[in-house]
């Protein structure tokens, strides 16, 4: 090899190998670090790529608590992947470095860079004031990436545990699955319809929660509930259908809580849904774009709550407008979401689209 390309490939390894060590900090930096939504290839990579097989898997579950068990897995272990694929584009970065400067072959370098990246210290390459300076700063770089999602672990189930709070209560309100129709039947039955208004409030709150967590650390939305049959995304819908029919069919005064709740809903879920790059209408309306909530299964929903004994309005053909036009702004992106995050079964969220059943997946 002439002296002139030798130094050519030299400096070309030189730059690509800060590059590579540049964009990967970076990627963590906006990974972790950044306090709002952004989508980075890196990580969106890692997770994908983790995800094929346990959706492989998944997919092929006997019942739905095998593929339960099989995807409460994906996130912790795509989460600890990111690390690793970290370090190792560290380590080719430095080492294409160590080899640019001189030292000796890339096996060398390779051992310069794995020796500076741990910290073990077995094999000091050039005692040169850049070799010095790439050791510690790639030593730096090392510890900082393992720190950085160590440190940031309390945040993200913090966030998750303030998020299963309100999700395990419904379960009280509306059994598990979640149904709004169990929801304003037992409201009706135990306190009074009335009383629905505390959980508006609550749940406008937890939203605008969700909103900021869920992008800003977008791995929590992939972190199942401790109950199989929960989810945080079959919560919302049910939340937010159960807030629907009460402005639309139950003959009660509309209140502005209950429309702030459902604004509050189908703003958060749009967000994340732009992260994860999933298309939907931003200004839809009904009949125009239709929903996934047929006529039928709203007139269903209308006698179940007429037997309960819940007041109903007269006008159910306006009723049904009503409905499917607050239903029409989030009835994408929930759907959506349910496919993406594989959610349990539950009413008119996780059932629509791809058919699933707890025993047939």
């Amino acid at each position: 090899m002439s002296p002139l390309l030798d130094t050519l490939l030299r400096v070309a390894a030189l730059f690509a190998g800060a590059a590579l060590v540049y964009f990967t900090v970076m990627s963590a930096i906006r990974t972790f670090v950044l306090p709002r939504s952004d989508n980075v290839w890196l990580t969106r990579m890692v997770f994908r790529n983790v995800m094929k097989p346990f959706r492989f898997r998944a997919n092929r579950a006997k019942d739905y608590a095998d593929r339960d068990r099989v995807l409460a897995l994906f996130a912790p272990v795509a989460l600890l992947s990111l690390p690793v694929v970290w370090l190792f584009l560290i380590d080719i970065g430095y080492t294409l470095m160590f080899w640019a400067i001189g030292v000796g072959t890339l096996y060398d370098a390779f051992k310069a860079s794995e020796s500076s990246l741990f910290t073990l210290g077995f094999f000091f390459p050039l005692d040169t004031p850049v070799a010095v300076a790439m050791v510690f700063t790639e030593a730096v770089i090392g510890l900082g990436m393992t720190a950085l999602l160590i440190s940031y672990l309390p945040t993200m189930y913090g966030s998750f545990q303030k998020r299963e709070t309100l999700v395990t209560l419904l379960e009280v309100r509306a059994d598990s699955p979640p149904s709004p129709i169990t929801m304003i039947v037992r409201a009706y039955g135990i306190r009074g319809l009335e009383s629905l208004t505390e959980l508006w409030e609550a749940w406008e709150v937890w939203f605008a929660e969700i909103d900021e967590s869920h992008t800003s650390l977008a791995a929590i939305n992939f972190f199942r509930s401790p109950q199989p049959d929960r989810s945080w995304i079959t919560a919302a819908g049910a939340v937010l259908d159960c807030a629907s029919l009460m402005t639309s069919v139950v003959d009660v005064p509309r209140t502005p809580e209950a429309q702030l709740c459902i604004r509050a809903g189908f703003v958060a879920l749009r967000h994340i849904s732009d992260f994860f790059r999933i298309p939907y209408h931003a200004d839809p309306h009904f009949p125009d774009q239709p929903v996934s909530i047929s006529r039928e299964e709203f007139d269903e929903a209308c006698a179940q709550l007429e037997a309960a004994g819940v007041p109903l309005v007269a006008d159910r053909d306006q009723a049904w407008q009503d409905f499917a036009g607050w239903r029409v702004n989030y009835d994408t992106v929930l759907l959506s979401l349910s496919e993406l995050l594989m959610a349990p079964y539950a009413m008119w969220s996780s059932d629509r689209g791809v058919q699933r059943t707890q025993a047939n997946v």
